[in-house]
């Protein structure tokens, strides 16, 4: 089981990194290559949480740097007990789908971990020409503060919400506008599973008794 884990966790980390890093110096940010109509590569880079959102549009008394600081430190701080907890449902032989769920958790964290604490040092900016891996002159930022390179893009509807819509009738919309990394794939996959088998995750591997062995 913890070669499995182990191989499966890497496999995703090489994976996106290796995206990452060619999205990287292959595009300029914002540019994209449109493959089927409902799905693009598309150079974004995001300096917060999920969807874009930073800690500092909650807590508007602290800079957006500070604000990314304390972001990226209680990410690692939150993937440091996710390992821990895998370690432990190992060792007590909980369920499989808790083990591999927490694993997909675990590698997408860890891989955007990466660009949040490496890239702002390893790489120059990505705009108005391609970034440069290990730039002479220094990277774009310290370290700590690098922004995470997502570049999944499936617009699968754009067009005009009919007006009958409450709030939001007439509006051009886009379904679906987030742009995301196979990193975030990971995580909501292991999220996903963790709800859809909420109870089989939980349960623990403990076998029945039949009425005789009680």
């Amino acid at each position: 089981m913890n070669k499995r884990i182990i191989l499966i966790i890497l496999l995703i980390l090489i994976a996106d990194q290796a995206l990452k890093i060619y999205i990287k110096t292959n595009f300029v940010l914002q540019e994209h290559i449109r493959i089927f109509s409902w799905f693009e590569l598309l150079f974004v880079e995001n300096d917060g949480m999920a969807w874009g959102a930073k800690l500092s549009d909650f807590i508007p008394f602290i800079s957006e740097r500070s604000a990314k600081f304390i972001l990226t430190w209680f990410r690692i701080l939150a993937v440091s007990g996710i390992g821990f907890w895998i370690s432990a449902a190992i060792n007590k032989k909980s369920s499989k789908i808790l083990i591999y769920s927490l694993s997909l958790i675990f590698a997408g964290a860890l891989g955007n971990i990466v660009d949040s604490v490496f890239y702002g040092v390893i790489f120059s900016e990505s705009y108005p020409d391609l970034a440069e891996f290990l730039p002479a002159s220094g990277g774009y930022d310290s370290l700590f503060h690098g922004k995470v390179v997502d570049m999944l893009h499936f617009p699968i509807w754009k067009g005009y919400l009919p007006e009958w819509i409450p709030a939001y009738g007439g509006r051009y919309f886009t379904f679906f506008e987030p742009v995301f990394n196979l990193a975030d794939i990971a995580i909501s996959s292991g999220v996903g599973l963790l709800i859809v088998f909420n109870k089989r995750a939980f349960q623990g591997n403990q076998e029945i008794k039949s009425p005789k062995e009680i």
